[in-house]
C-alpha cells in the first residue's frame, strides 16, 4: 500500500472500532429504556459496524496493483461497498418502521428514560465528531468509502439526536406513543440517506459524468494552455477509487515532428499532475491541425491556410464535444 493507501486504511479501522463501542452503548441504553426511537438508533449502529469492515476490505482491495484480470485497477470496488452499504442502510430503516408501526398498535412501556437520554447523548456527539473526520479525510484522499461512512455516522448522528429529543419529551408528557412516532419517521429518514448512497455508488460504476471533476480539469488546461495545443476536445473522466483515469483528443500543428508533438502531449500531462495529488492515468489522442483550424489558431506558421478569426474557449461543454473545435460547430 502506498502512504496515502495505509492512511485511509488505518482510518477506517478505527470507524470500525468506534461504530462498536457505540453501538455497545446503544444496546445498553436500549437494555434500561425499552425504548423503540433507541432500537432504531442502535439497529442504525449495526449497519455502520458492518459498512466499516465493508470499507476496510474495499480499500484492502483497491489498493491492489493492476493485474491481467483487472488492468485498470481495483479502484471501482469502493462504488461496490458503498453501494452495498447503501442497500443495509435501507434494510435497517425498514426493519425500524416495522417495529415502530408494531409498537403503535400495541403500547410499548419505556423505563430509566434518564439514563438512556445520556448514554444515546454521549454516543451522538461521538458519532457526529468521526463523521465530520471521515468526511473530511475523504475529500482530501478522494475516498468515496470514507466520505460514505462520514456521512453515514453524521445521519446516525442526526436521528440520534432525534432520538434524545423525543425520550426528553416522554420523560416529561408521559404520552408514550411518541417514541414509536419519532422511530417510524427516523426509519423514513433512514431509507432516504440508503438511497443517496445507492445512487452515488451505481452513478461511480457506470462512469456517470462529474460535472465538478470535468470543470476543475478544463480550469486548469485554460489557465496554462499554450498557442500550441490547438485544440483540446472529446475529453472524458473515469474514477476508480481515488484514481482518475482522463481520456482526451489533442490537435498539434502538422508539421511538428513526432518527438516535437510527443513532448507537447507530456506538457498538457504535466500542468494536469502538477495541480492534482491523485493518482491519474492519461489516455490521449494525437490529431494534425486541419486547414479548418487555422481560423482558430493562434500560432504564427508560414502554412496558414486562413487567417486566424476567434479562440475557442475551453470549458465543460466545449472540451467534451466529440468533433475538433472550429468556427462552424463553435461560432
Amino acid at each position: 500500500m502506498s502512504k496515502s493507501e495505509t492512511s485511509r486504511f488505518s482510518f477506517q479501522k478505527n470507524v470500525a472500532i468506534v461504530g462498536i463501542i457505540l453501538f455497545v452503548g446503544k444496546l445498553i441504553a436500549w437494555h434500561l429504556t425499552n425504548s423503540d426511537a433507541v432500537f432504531s438508533d442502535a439497529m442504525e449502529s449495526i449497519v455502520n459496524i458492518v459498512s466499516a469492515f465493508m470499507g476496510l476490505y474495499s480499500l484492502y482491495l483497491a489498493a491492489r496493483p493492476k493485474d491481467e484480470n483487472h488492468p485498470y485497477g481495483h479502484g471501482k470496488v469502493e462504488f461496490v461497498t458503498s453501494g452495498v452499504e447503501g442497500s443495509l442502510i435501507i434494510f435497517a430503516g425498514i426493519i425500524i418502521i416495522i417495529e415502530a408501526f408494531d409498537s403503535l398498535l400495541h403500547t410499548n412501556s419505556l423505563k430509566k428514560l434518564d439514563y438512556g437520554i445520556f448514554i444515546v447523548l454521549a454516543t451522538a456527539i461521538a458519532n457526529y465528531i468521526m463523521g465530520y473526520i471521515s468526511i473530511q479525510k475523504g475529500k482530501k484522499e478522494n475516498s468515496l468509502v470514507l466520505i460514505s461512512s462520514g456521512k453515514h455516522l453524521q445521519s446516525d448522528t442526526i436521528t440520534t439526536f432525534g432520538v434524545v429529543a423525543s425520550l426528553v419529551l416522554v420523560y416529561f408528557t408521559k404520552i408514550y406513543w411518541i417514541d414509536a412516532g419519532v422511530a417510524f419517521i427516523f426509519g423514513l429518514y433512514i431509507i432516504f440517506v440508503g438511497y443517496k448512497i445507492v445512487r452515488k455508488s451505481l452513478s461511480g460504476i457506470m462512469d456517470e459524468a462529474d460535472p465538478d471533476l470535468l470543470k476543475a480539469v478544463v480550469e486548469v488546461l485554460a489557465e496554462n494552455r499554450k498557442k500550441e495545443w490547438i485544440d483540446i476536445h472529446n475529453m472524458k473522466i473515469q474514477q476508480y477509487g481515488s484514481g482518475l483515469h482522463i481520456d482526451a483528443h489533442i490537435t498539434l500543428p502538422w508539421y511538428n515532428s513526432l518527438r516535437e508533438s510527443h513532448q507537447e502531449m507530456e506538457n498538457i500531462i504535466k500542468t494536469l499532475v502538477a495541480e492534482t495529488e491523485r493518482n491519474v492515468e492519461f489516455n490521449f489522442h494525437m490529431d494534425d491541425c486541419k486547414p479548418h483550424s487555422c481560423e482558430i489558431c493562434q500560432l504564427e506558421c508560414t502554412y496558414r491556410l486562413h487567417e486566424f478569426k476567434k479562440k475557442v474557449n475551453w470549458n465543460s461543454e466545449t472540451i467534451s464535444q466529440h468533433t475538433k473545435h472550429s468556427l462552424r460547430n463553435n461560432p
